[in-house]
């Protein structure tokens, strides 16, 4: 039987997000954002490079929650 919890109106199961352990640098947080929106992974690193910088270090600590918690 199908498991259906996870799927948009009764269709297929959707993906959903994961770490990428293929393309990783440190926990393969960018990389699977990156994935999971079909965009570039360099922007996604350049973007938390630039969000820690200018955050003052808050998405260093999102980066490290998402890495921790996701898969």
């Amino acid at each position: 039987m199908n498991d259906l919890r996870n799927s948009p109106a009764g269709g297929t199961p959707s993906k959903g997000f994961a770490l990428d352990r293929q393309n990783r640098k440190l926990m393969g947080v960018c990389s699977g954002i990156a994935r999971h929106f079909g965009i570039d992974v360099t922007l996604v690193r350049v973007g938390f490079v630039l969000g820690t910088l200018l955050g003052l270090g808050s998405f260093l600590l999102i980066y490290l929650a998402i890495g921790l918690i996701a898969d």
